[in-house]
């Protein structure tokens, strides 16, 4: 049996969700794969509070390169074969003897800032309990007379345990990479006064373009989120300012019927976020996206961070897809297009028989 969750953008609502406002996050076709059979090599940090907290029997083995490089891809949907093979050709845990070391801090390596973290948390959640369901074979029979993923897991309860346990692992958070790897497709989620997160579907608008870049630069989301919170207790009115300004393109963004109005929203984070970050003394818009902004303007699109900022991937937004005059201009300023699809199913089990469902 193999599971796979999938890795998160952030479309929208970077920083302001942390304040109450709403937030677009897509699953994105790159995933996490986790063999509830074979042991773990590593135990994230994540994992690990899952465990701590009684939610989580044991690690599992995962394999997370497609979310951890642009160069990395995985195999194509329903390759159900391919992926047991991956699982089987790495190398073998001892069966016994010392528990598997902690992975390091994910952002130690290279990243792409697609939620990694979550989705190992999520992938290896699902794992354990499609492993432990005693009437798995019945209920993979039921589904697939039905056509729908095996219902292997209560996926509300998956939800909620990975949320507690990411949050616990990173010290807060919105949670919004979490309910993409769980529920998939593109969501609105928002945080509520005690720190409940909302989440339902959300339909973008219609002939959106969306292109993924990723950069060589990158900066920690701690660090980031540090100096963010520095800013507030320094200079409150900025903060508070520069925050509702985002929030203002956040709630625009989730009511946006149409590409023009969406791309207007995103623009206005940005802006707002490009102040902030200069407030604070850190990229949240980097030199390169400065740089490349007014040629996507000139195209009828937004260049924008996706997430916390600071490099990792950034996202073209428009009716049409960058010419080869913005992606030449792109790559010299060390962006690489990374190709992928937005709303990519939530976790599940893949069937050697039977593909996944199809992309929300």
């Amino acid at each position: 049996m193999i599971v796979r969750a999938p890795g998160k953008l952030v479309l929208s609502g970077a920083y302001a969700v942390l304040e109450g406002a709403p937030a677009l996050v897509a699953a994105v076709d790159r995933y996490v794969i986790a063999d509830p059979a074979r042991p773990a090599d590593l135990v994230t940090e994540e994992v690990q509070a899952a465990i701590d907290a009684g939610a989580l029997d044991r690690a599992v083995w995962f394999d997370a390169a497609a979310l951890r490089s642009a160069a990395s891809a995985a195999p194509a949907a329903g390759d159900a074969a391919a992926l047991r093979s991956a699982a089987s050709s790495a190398p073998a845990a001892p069966a016994a003897g010392p528990p598997a070391p902690a992975a390091p801090p994910l952002e130690a390596s290279r990243k792409l800032g697609l939620g990694s973290s979550a989705a190992i948390l999520v992938a290896t959640l699902a794992a354990r309990a499609a492993a432990r369901a005693s009437t798995m074979a019945t209920a993979a029979a039921a589904a697939a007379a039905v056509g729908q993923p095996m219902p292997a897991w209560d996926t509300r309860a998956l939800f909620l345990d990975a949320l507690a346990a990411h949050r616990r692992a990173q010290g807060g958070g919105s949670g919004v990479d979490v309910a993409a790897s769980v529920y998939g497709g593109v969501l609105c989620c928002q945080l509520g006064p005690g720190g409940e997160l909302a989440v339902t579907p959300h339909a973008l608008p219609g002939r959106l373009a969306v292109e993924v870049f990723a950069s060589d630069a990158s900066a920690r989301t701690s660090d980031m989120l540090e100096r963010v919170r520095a800013l507030a207790a320094s200079a409150p009115d900025a903060h508070r300012a520069l925050l509702g300004a985002a929030a203002e393109g956040a709630r625009a963004a989730v009511a946006a019927a149409d590409v023009r109005a969406l791309v207007a929203a995103l623009d206005r984070q940005v802006d707002a976020l490009a102040e902030l970050g200069d407030r604070a003394g850190t990229p949240i818009v980097t030199p390169a996206l400065r740089r490349l902004r007014p040629a996507a303007a000139a195209e009828g699109a937004s260049l924008a961070p996706s997430g916390a900022g600071g490099g990792d991937v950034s996202i073209f937004v428009g009716a049409a897809p960058p010419s080869a005059a913005f992606l030449e201009a792109a790559r010299a300023s060390g962006l690489e297009r990374v190709p992928m699809s937005l709303g990519a199913p939530g976790v599940h089990v893949l069937d050697a028989a039977r593909p996944p469902a199809p992309h929300a």
